[in-house]
């Protein structure tokens, strides 16, 4: 009984020696606790912290505030804004409303205008819808533009579409140009059509191309395809080749394969070595025993 009662007061003082260590693994970080408080997390346990850190949270906490009235987000507590901060507000407030109003872009509350701000927004407007005019950007009410400004505009609108024609974009309107523009754009057509042919394009029109330039883009279209069957590629169209170069690519490939059974890199295939070289060449694994064997 003695031996009894002396283990279980043993075991009473290793539970009360572990107890504080329980304590501390389970208890939150105190520093992990102030920056959830400074943050305005929902986590923040605002009665642990100590008097320093109730000031610094107060101040974050105001912080935050001044940023979301400064943002006009729902958060925000104008209450909790001191009067020079309230004053710093309404003038953002109003210089964001102006700079909405006069870039066009975002809401605007015109109510909230002076005279003079409402003259400038109006003015910068017409600058706006002036310069869409000028650009061919959405509808342009010709009738809100003075003469010289429609002139302006047509003139505008006619270099556009010369530059259309020239570039093949767009909506060309020969009819409207004049003997040298015709010229130009004749040009740069025929230059486009020359380009597409020699990098083989859908939009190429053979017929268009003069017996010299026929000649550059069988030449160029000939060096694609030597270099496609080159390298082994299937773009390679043989029936092009003359029998000089189909000879060249064959023995080309001879080495290509007495190399790859030689180093063991690569497709071999030993039915096209030569009895020497096959004698020369101990067979390996994954080595083809005929053309298109290769495991």
């Amino acid at each position: 009984m003695a031996k009894m009662s002396s283990r279980r007061l043993w075991a009473y003082v290793a539970c009360l020696s572990l107890w504080p260590v329980s304590l501390l693994a389970g208890a939150p970080d105190p520093a992990a606790n102030v920056l959830a408080c400074k943050q305005g997390r929902t986590s923040c346990d605002r009665s642990r912290l100590t008097l320093s850190e109730v000031t610094e949270v107060a101040s974050a906490d105001h912080a935050r505030n001044v940023s979301d009235c400064r943002n006009a987000r729902a958060s925000c507590d104008p209450s909790r804004l001191s009067g020079t901060e309230a004053i710093a507000l309404a003038v953002a407030g109003h210089d964001r409303n102006v700079e909405k109003c006069t870039d066009g872009i975002g809401a605007c509350d015109t109510s909230r205008l002076t005279r003079a701000e409402a003259r400038d927004v109006a003015a910068a407007g017409r600058q706006r819808q002036l310069a869409d005019c000028r650009n061919g950007i959405g509808t342009c009410d010709a009738s809100a533009l003075t003469e010289a400004e429609r002139s302006e505009v047509a003139i505008a609108a006619r270099g556009r579409m010369v530059s259309d024609c020239r570039e093949g974009t767009g909506q060309c309107d020969h009819s409207g140009l004049t003997r040298p523009e015709e010229r130009d754009v004749a040009l740069a057509e025929h230059r486009r059509n020359l380009s597409n042919c020699m990098n083989d394009y859908d939009e190429c029109d053979r017929s268009k191309l003069g017996q010299r330039e026929a000649i550059e883009v069988d030449l160029a279209q000939h060096t694609r395809n030597m270099a496609e069957c080159r390298s082994g590629r299937e773009g390679c169209d043989y029936s092009l080749l003359s029998p000089a170069e189909v000879a060249a690519l064959a023995a080309a490939e001879r080495r290509r394969n007495h190399t790859a059974c030689a180093t063991g890199r690569g497709y071999c295939d030993r039915s096209r070595l030569t009895p020497a070289e096959a004698a020369a060449i101990p067979a390996g694994p994954g080595v083809a025993s005929s053309i298109g064997g290769q495991p």
